[in-house]
């Protein structure tokens, strides 16, 4: 016997029509979230982001710090006029003035001596050469406020009066092989070694070449022209 629905009976949907319909309406929800986040702009590098606006930590000296002398890079207001040194200069170029005005005796025995250390596969880098006054007091200041008095800076950078980078007399070389070969095979171009706390840190000594360098002093506050 059959049964006509009843009025009731007849407008109700089944469940599973429902949920898929439930179901359906999620999936577009998430499709439309989707495309919205695909189409929102990304902060990219000219916007003035973060990473497009932090710069390089700019090194206090390459005469500070117990490792290797580091890069120095320009620094505000100061520029290579100043002695500021470029990645990737050699003793070689005359260009650059941090090479360019050092002491003309200090210059022909590195670069003889950087020709020898060739053959051997070894380049020698500047990593600090001739600085200005100006450039000196920078670096000072700078490295006060990094070791917290003047004492313990003093250890690591000359004032202007006294320096010998100020004067042309001094060139930081590097990398560490480097320097390490001026250990070895310094003293016959008259190239020593000065402080033991800076291996990078050189001058010339022309008696060198016959009775070898002079004992180091442990840093340059033990250096008596510090205290002229």
């Amino acid at each position: 016997m059959n049964q006509v629905p009843s009025a009731h009976t007849r407008g109700r949907r089944p469940r599973w029509i429902i949920l898929v319909a439930a179901l359906l309406g999620s999936v577009t929800l998430v499709s439309l979230l989707s495309c919205q986040l695909r189409a929102a702009p990304t902060p990219s590098l000219a916007s003035g982001s973060a990473s497009a606006t932090a710069e390089p930590r700019a090194e206090v000296t390459a005469a500070v710090g117990p490792a290797e002398a580091p890069r120095t890079h320009r620094e505000r207001g100061l520029g290579e006029a100043d002695g500021v040194v470029p990645d990737g200069v050699t003793v070689f170029d005359d260009d650059v003035p941090a090479v360019a005005n050092l002491a003309p005796d200090l210059l022909s025995a590195v670069r003889e001596a950087a020709a020898d250390a060739k053959n051997d596969g070894i380049t020698f880098y500047v990593n600090s050469g001739w600085r200005s006054r100006a450039y000196q007091k920078h670096l000072l200041r700078k490295a006060v406020k990094t070791y917290g008095s003047t004492s313990e800076a003093a250890r690591w950078v000359a004032t202007a009066d006294n320096s010998p980078h100020v004067s042309g007399d001094a060139i930081d070389i590097g990398p560490s092989e480097a320097s390490a070969w001026l250990a070895r095979h310094g003293a016959s171009y008259g190239l020593c070694p000065i402080y033991r706390n800076e291996p990078w840190h050189y001058e010339l000594r022309p008696d060198a070449t016959v009775d070898g360098c002079p004992a180091m002093y442990a840093d340059p506050t033990n250096d008596p022209r510090m205290e002229q």
